[in-house]
């Protein structure tokens, strides 16, 4: 039963109107906002075809959202499923859109393409014409690097980099509402060229084509459609503000200026909106077109009624000291000024008042440890499973997470992990069983799209035996025959040896022992099955494969995820043979393309299911989940920079002349092309790069905020002197002000 908090009885005491709710981490934001929901709907204020509009970030929250209205009306005695509706608000732009398609010259069956879809559109228009204009990396490029070097760039590094710069181009470019022939206009109107800008347009609109032979859009135009839709039919736009009366916001602080003007809308200029959200927990900024901004001004609108949800029943209060210290360091004293507006300040976190009824854990001071240790990577991950293997055995039922930076960290943690026989489980960008399987797949495929490689033809082996790698004795025989099917001369004469012909024979392996032998001749049927089943579509050719390679139930899953996958992506390229589909396995087993496996995380994750195991999430997935015990890792001056001199950025390519980040500078200038001086897109080099320093460090701290709050009762943070690439790194700015605070802080109790 939900009994509300003073602070959130005040919430629930809206009746209408423009509301803004700040809440800080673990104050029942989600609850809160599902019984206003509840509470709206059972009022008597809607008729029968009016609903709630509920707008959330992620899909998960959906799910998340509607059990809990539905729990609540249901208590009030009402039929669930009716009189409220929950999207995100990609989920909102397609309602809209799909309902009047013609009003944006879309047809009636128009298609929207997935994630990955599009990212092969861009990724083959980008390198096309990257190859294409060799020329442009010499404007960049560092001038003291040597011809062959350079030769290697432009090869292996400038084709990704003009990729990742196309994305961040094309998405805000549709935020902005710049179609290709729009952008094209104000490019010619201009005095002189702009490299950058006139490489983005070329991009994009070769981009658009490519989405236009597919009669598609993707999921940046639909929000765009949506808002031009809700521009263009005044009569449209009036229906839906009657079917949604009441609309309520979650998350608030990572809207983007589409969404908040489709809300806005959607509203009315006197109609009833609640927004709620904590921009200090606004963590997206530096890769979406979100800004935590759009919720800081709402809330000081004239007659937008504001509201706190400062009450956090999660921590401990000597956490919630820690994460307020954390707000009130980088106000008052963050050595970068610029920065010192990155974490705001009321609310703070409070603790729950006295009789709540989830009240904070009990005070343990002890529980926070901030390690000054310099460690290696490699120190770190060791210190990090050495306390695991200390502290799992006396709290079975109890939750810990190990929260990291970036997903090839993470790689890392779980591998340690797994050496030392802890059960881990990932929230990462794929997991490890994922990668290993599709790795693995890939590997067979591979042979069989060149089946005359000696060398393909020994990685099968290891791959059909790798259970072996595990014993030393079996690893050894293992690398025998792996030896002996490399140096094979002609692997036909292997599969299909002459009359009276052994497979050890061919091999030079007559010798071994018959065990050894009989393997051999198992592995050689099996190869010969797989050829002869290239004949199958790829969905079946994969999964006969899986078949005889694994016997974990998770294992054949993953397997027949990837089955399906490959087979919509052959109709998606019916021209492409076993070579391409063998490629696509490879991206995704080198973790280079997003795959959605059969994990929690696609659908929601619940950290109690798993007392007793280590989590594995980076620091961006474990927003809005708790544990018990969190480890904090590499929180040292390259993953949480201050924008203080010698700092280095992941944004800033070390072949890049100037340590410019091109795709600041690129975005700047498009942002400079709709101001009124036509002058405004010709930043001085650098001016947008400094910029993104401030940013990303302002985002690298609501980060810190969000992951110390993830904990409930323990808190151990660590840092590392990183890979050497930048030199030795030192541990962040603010890890030591939180060092020497938490110090004096313990010493005065």
């Amino acid at each position: 039963m939900f009994i509300p908090r003073p602070k959130q009885q005040e919430v629930l005491a809206y009746t209408g109107g423009y509301m803004g709710v700040s809440a800080v981490p673990g104050s029942g934001k989600t609850h809160t906002l599902s019984a206003l929901a509840a509470q709206l709907v059972a009022s008597g204020r809607l008729a029968d075809d009016q609903e709630v509009l509920i707008v959330t970030l992620v899909n998960s929250a959906v799910d998340n959202f509607a059990r809990r209205v539905d729990e609540f009306v249901t208590a009030a005695g009402l039929l669930p499923h009716v009189g409220y509706r929950v999207r995100t608000l990609h989920g909102l732009a397609h309602d809209i859109v799909r309902e009047r398609p013609g009003l944006v010259g879309l047809a009636n069956e128009f298609q929207i393409v997935d994630e990955r879809t599009a990212n092969e559109i861009l990724t083959e228009a980008a390198e096309t014409w990257a190859a294409g204009h060799p020329e442009m990396a010499d404007l960049f490029l560092r001038p003291d690097l040597d011809d062959r070097k350079r030769d290697w760039i432009r090869r292996e590094q400038w084709p990704g980099l003009v990729v990742e710069m196309a994305q961040e181009f094309i998405r805000l470019a549709k935020d902005m509402q710049l179609t290709p022939a729009l952008l094209r206009a104000e490019l010619d109107r201009r005095p002189e060229p702009l490299p950058l800008l006139e490489m983005g347009w070329a991009i994009y609109a070769d981009y658009e084509r490519g989405l236009s032979y597919r009669a598609a859009v993707d999921y940046d135009d639909l929000i765009r459609l949506a808002l031009r839709a809700l521009e263009l039919d005044g009569e449209y736009l009036k229906r839906l503000r009657y079917r949604w009366p009441y609309i309520l916001e979650d998350e608030a602080q990572d809207s983007s200026r589409l969404q908040e003007r489709i809300l806005r809308l959607l509203a009315g200029p006197n109609g009833n909106w609640v927004r709620v959200g904590d921009p200090n927990q606004a963590i997206f900024e530096t890769f979406t077109t979100a800004s935590p901004n759009f919720l800081r001004n709402f809330l000081q609108e004239p007659g937008v009624q504001a509201k706190e949800l400062p009450n956090s029943g999660r921590s401990t209060p000597s956490i919630i000291a820690l994460a307020n210290f954390l707000v009130d360091w980088t106000r008052r004293e963050h050595p970068t000024p610029a920065v010192r507006e990155a974490l705001v300040a009321p609310p703070y976190i409070e603790p729950t008042p006295q009789g709540d009824p989830q009240p904070n854990p009990p005070d343990d001071p002890e529980g926070i440890r901030l390690i000054a240790r310099k460690f290696t990577p490699a120190e770190e991950l060791e210190a990090v499973v050495n306390s695991l293997k200390r502290w799992l055995p006396e709290h079975p039922d109890r939750t810990v997470a190990v929260l990291v930076p970036r997903n090839d960290r993470g790689f890392a943690v779980v591998k340690a992990l797994r050496d030392a026989e802890i059960e881990a489980i990932e929230l990462l960008k794929s997991s490890q069983s994922t990668r290993e399987t599709a790795g693995a797949l890939g590997n067979i495929l591979a042979f069989l799209a060149d089946p005359v490689s000696s060398k393909k033809l020994a990685t099968a082996y290891t791959v059909w035996r790798r259970a072996d790698r595990e014993d030393p004795q079996a690893a050894s025989r293992l690398e025998h025959v792996a030896r002996a099917l490399r140096r094979c001369p002609a692997v036909e004469d292997f599969l299909w040896p002459r009359l009276g012909q052994e497979p050890p024979d061919v091999l030079g392996l007559a010798d071994a022992d018959e065990a050894l032998c009989a393997q051999v001749r198992a592995f050689r049927e099996l190869a010969r099955r797989w050829q002869q089943a290239v004949v199958l579509p790829i969905d079946q050719l994969l999964l006969t494969i899986a078949a005889d390679l694994f016997d974990q139930p998770a294992d054949l899953a993953v397997a027949h995820k990837l089955a399906v996958t490959l087979e919509q992506i052959a109709g998606d390229h019916p021209h492409w043979r076993l070579p391409e589909l063998t490629q696509e396995l490879g991206a995704i087993a080198r973790n280079e393309r997003k795959f959605l496996g059969l994990a929690e995380a696609d659908t929601g994750f619940d950290p109690d299911a798993h007392r007793g195991k280590v989590v594995v999430a980076t620091m961006h997935k474990a927003k809005g989940l708790e544990w018990d015990r969190v480890y904090l890792m590499s929180v040292n001056a390259y993953d949480f920079p201050s924008a203080r001199p010698g700092d280095a950025y992941i944004s800033e390519k070390w072949f890049i002349r100037d340590n410019l980040n091109l795709n600041a500078e690129a975005l700047a200038q498009l942002r400079g092309l709709l101001q009124a001086d036509p002058l405004a897109a010709y930043l001085p080099a650098g001016q947008a790069t400094a910029q993104a320093r401030l940013d990303y460090a302002a985002e690298r701290l609501r980060l810190l905020y969000v992951s110390i709050t993830r904990a409930r009762r323990e808190l151990i943070i660590t840092w590392n002197s990183g890979r050497q690439t930048f030199g030795e790194v030192q541990p962040a700015i603010p890890f030591i002000a939180l060092r020497t605070w938490w110090e004096e802080y313990v010493a005065t109790r």
